[in-house]
């Protein structure tokens, strides 16, 4: 048999006097939306509906951000791209070695275009792509005696780039592209 859930609702004015427990959702039949109540907030606190507006986070002042981070104590990283260097698909992993000047936090790989090939210019930076049947490869990353180390594992398989116009995965020549990591440190 079907069940139903049936919440409580009423009008704004019903819902504005109204102090839920907490967990408790209810719903404005004025405006057509739903109320999250605490237990202790008179109205509760209205959830907004998509065709309402939403958030636009492009209004947001770069003083909320940066006051954000300061409270969290995250730092800005520092960003940059490494050389590139011609892509394999005859070798099983690519190993780039950073040395122990650079820490990263996280890395992300990236292919650059040499020669216009599947729809693509060159120099451009592509990050959707894969190597064999995985997509968006990830860089192992060790440390040893000379440093840190990038090891793009590559098993022996062709690279592919989503086509940019259409994303269908399309196998590409070693010769037209090279690899590339981003550091975030």
């Amino acid at each position: 048999m079907t069940r139903i859930l049936q919440i409580r609702r009423g009008s704004t004015a019903a819902n504005d006097n109204f102090t839920g427990c907490a967990g408790e959702i209810t719903m404005d039949t004025d405006k057509n939306t739903l109320r999250i109540h605490d237990g202790h907030t008179l109205g509760g606190f209205q959830m907004a509906r998509a065709d309402m507006g939403g958030f636009d986070i492009t209004t947001v002042s770069d003083e909320f951000w940066s006051s954000l981070f300061a409270r969290h104590g995250v730092a800005s990283p520092n960003i940059f791209d490494t050389n590139t260097t011609p892509i394999n698909s005859n070798c099983s992993y690519l190993d780039y070695i950073l040395g122990d000047i650079v820490r990263p936090r996280f890395v992300q790989t990236f292919l650059v275009c040499q020669n216009a090939a599947c729809g693509y210019a060159t120099g451009d930076y592509v990050f959707a792509f894969g190597i064999g049947n995985r997509t968006n490869p990830h860089p192992n990353i060790t440390h040893d005696t000379d440093g840190y180390h990038l090891n793009l594992m590559t098993g022996n398989d062709k690279y592919w780039v989503s086509h940019r116009e259409t994303g269908v995965p399309t196998f590409v020549n070693d010769s037209d592209w090279c690899v590339a990591f981003r550091l975030y440190c």
